[in-house]
Parts: C-alpha cells; structure tokens; sequence
C-alpha cells in the first residue's frame, strides 16, 4: 500500500470531527502534537472561561464568588459521569489521581477488612502501584501482583488466576499506559464480584480516549485524571467514581470540611456527607475546575462514539505507516495491532527510543518517550489529522534511515 500527504489531506477533508480543531489554541506553536494522552491542548471556551472567572469574579466578586463556585466540583462530575457511563451524583472532582485512588482504596479495604490480599498488576501505572503498597505496608496486608505482558495487557484470565476469597481489592488500569492495551472491563469486574472483591479502575487514559460503561460493567470505584484526552489543563484535578449503593457504605480515610454533612455548621464532629461530596476534602481549586468543566462539555458535544471511532481509524493508519516506512528500520510495533482492544495510541519499540525521540523533538515533532526503549505516539481526535501523522512518521523514518539521531548521547535525562 502506497501513502501519499494528498491522501491523508482527504481523509483530514471527510472527518466528521474536523470541525473541533478550530476549538483549541495552539498559540505561537507549529510542532506536530503527538503527545495529546500526556498533556491535551487547550481549549478555546477553557481559557476564555478562566479568564472571566479570573476578572469578573475573583477580581469583581471576591470571596462572594463561592455562591457559584462551591458547586463546581460535583457540576463538573456530573459533566463527566456521561463520559464514562455513571450517573449523576457518582462523580466528583477532587485532588490529584493519586490522592483519589488513596481515598477510595483505603474505603474499600475497610470495607472488605475480614480480607488480606490488594490484587493489581506489575504494569499498572507507578503511582498506583506505590500507593498500594503503601496501603499494604501499612495495615500488614499483601499485594499480589500479575505478570502483565507490557505489549497486550492485563488479561481476565490471569486475574483469575490472582483471585480468591482472600481478596479485598483488585485494582488496575483499564487503558496500558504504556501500549494503549484496552482491558476487558465488564469481564474482569464480574470476576472479582464473584470472588467477593470490590474493583478499582484507573481511567487516565481512558477518559475521553475510548468508551467506558462504568455503570453497564457494574463497576464498584474509579479514578482518572482530566488533563490528557479531556483538556482541562496541567495539574487539573482529577475525579472519583463510586458507584451510588456503595456509597453509604464507605467512609474515606481524609476528613476534610468540604466532605462534612453540614459544612457551613461548622461543627465539632465530622459527619460524612450522604452522597458522593463524602469523597470531598478540601478547598477545590476554582480555576482550574473550569478547565475541567470546559474541556469535558467539549468532549460530551463531540460524543464518544464519535472520538472513538476516529481514535481507532488514528491509529490504525499510523500502524500501517509503520508497517511501510519504519518497521524496516527495526522499529517493532509494542501495541496490540488489533484496534477494538487498543486505546488512542500506539507504541513503537526500539533500540535507540531515546535518541529517536530526542531528534523527533527537534525536528518539530513531539512524541513521548516511555521505558523500556519505547516511542509512545498519541492521537487526540479532536484536533490530531490525518497530515499530522503522515507528516510526523515521516520525519521519524528520515531520522532512522539517515541516522541523524546518533548526534543525539545516549544517556537519558528526566522526561516526564
């Protein structure tokens, strides 16, 4: 099969979803973005809605501004909840992923104290695995870890194999970060109901990137970040699933006055709110909630049928980009080739990942850069086309045919 930037123009000319790109600000930058499920673009309607929360309200309406902003965490939840298939009332913005999956696991576990095993998988994501084991360390609790092929993902049925009545918790991601692998949610949840466990899901590089039927797969908790496919901004706060029945039941380990019944009483003892701002601690962060809110009503217009089916065409014509111009130069696809189990990237392997991506970088590409020795290539459907990654993989396989990254040292600093 032959490839030429006409074509990928005319795949650009019939996309439904064309239309959204005007929606972001690309400032003065003139890169080819494929690093959209690390830090999405902003959104035009975000920072013209900071802006006047910035001018008319902080500046013109001070500390009566909180009539409008003390909602704002379960507005924007809400917003979300039909992103990832939850009901009103059983999302909410609040701190960071880490901090959220602390919370919610730390609920769980009390909740199932009569058992001793936290399940997740040697690939999940760093952060949840350390907080795990914290949690593990600190109540004298095990953490069973699945071998997890990093290409192809977590399977259900080396979940079962992890699970037994021993179980409290499984936690894991439904979306590989490192190879865009899609876990089987529906199944894997009904897996550890059976065996009596509550279920975790992280879905920081789901969110926004892929459907996710939280209520249809009867999932009992979730997490995810907002800021890579929902656009909400660095450092945006995160949000928290738990499923509605669940939440009288549980009771999260960080009693802040945002999470109290009668907040504003004031009151000598903490009384746990009745339904998902139980979940609250703090003073949300008002700004940045606004990108939240912004960048997930962008995403709800667009739908997620739509943003999916063009994540899948995405990066099935990268794979076959790669399969024409770079598997030849020892690339080696680290991705599941199947679309229907991929999320919105791929994953190309290499013996010279690093210097690869650092010369991709100053040829106006940027990519991201994952251990071991692997190039991650993101598509953001709502503003990635077609010519960006016509345009992008051919720098790439100019660098590799020519070599040139080798003026690049071979020692790796701190990338993020």
């Amino acid at each position: 099969m032959s490839f030429t930037r006409d074509d990928a123009l005319a795949r650009d000319a019939a996309d439904p979803l064309a239309r959204f790109r005007d929606r972001f600000d690309f400032g003065r930058s003139t890169c080819i973005y494929l690093d959209g499920n690390s830090l999405g673009r902003p959104p035009r309607a975000a920072i013209a809605r900071i802006r006047r929360a910035m001018e008319d309200e902080w500046a013109g309406e001070l500390v009566a501004a909180w009539d409008h902003w003390i909602e704002l965490a379960r507005e924007a939840g809400d917003v979300l909840a039909g992103i990832v298939g939850a009901a009103p009332g059983e999302v909410v913005v609040s701190d960071s992923t880490s901090v959220n999956l602390y919370k919610i696991a730390a609920a769980a576990l009390d909740a199932r104290g009569d058992r001793r095993v936290i399940v997740t998988d040697d690939d999940n994501f760093p952060t949840d695995r350390y907080i795990l084991e914290g949690l593990a360390r600190a109540r004298g609790l095990e953490l069973r870890s699945i071998r997890t092929d990093i290409d192809e993902g977590v399977t259900l049925a080396r979940v079962k194999e992890a699970l037994g009545t021993d179980v409290a918790l499984l936690s894991l991601s439904h979306v590989a970060y490192r190879s865009g692998a899609i876990a089987d949610l529906k199944g894997i949840t009904a897996a550890a109901h059976q065996a009596g466990a509550l279920v975790l899901w992280d879905l920081c590089h789901s969110a926004g990137a892929v459907p996710v039927d939280l209520a249809g797969a009867g999932v009992d908790l979730a997490v995810g970040c907002t800021y890579k496919h929902l656009n909400a901004g660095p450092g945006a706060p995160a949000f928290l699933y738990v499923r509605a029945d669940l939440q009288p039941q549980l009771r999260q380990p960080i009693w802040g006055w945002f999470g109290q019944r009668d907040q504003f009483d004031m009151g000598p003892e903490y009384q746990p709110a009745d339904g998902i701002e139980r979940f609250l601690v703090g003073t949300p962060p008002v700004l940045s909630l606004y990108g939240v809110l912004e960048g997930a009503r962008l995403t709800a217009e667009a739908g997620m049928a739509a943003i999916h089916d063009k994540a899948r065409a995405l990066t099935s014509y990268a794979v076959s980009l790669y399969d024409a111009w770079l598997a030849p130069h020892g690339f080696r696809l680290a991705s599941p080739r199947d679309a229907h189990v991929r999320g919105a990237h791929i994953t190309l392997e290499h013996p010279e990942a690093w210097r690869l991506c650092r010369a991709w970088k100053d040829a106006g590409t940027i990519p991201d850069f994952r251990t071991p020795d692997r190039l991650r290539i993101g598509v953001a459907p709502l503003y990635t086309r077609y010519v960006d990654l016509y345009d992008g993989l051919s720098r790439l396989r100019d660098i590799a045919e020519n070599k040139a990254y080798e003026a690049y040292p071979a020692t790796r600093s701190r990338v993020t």
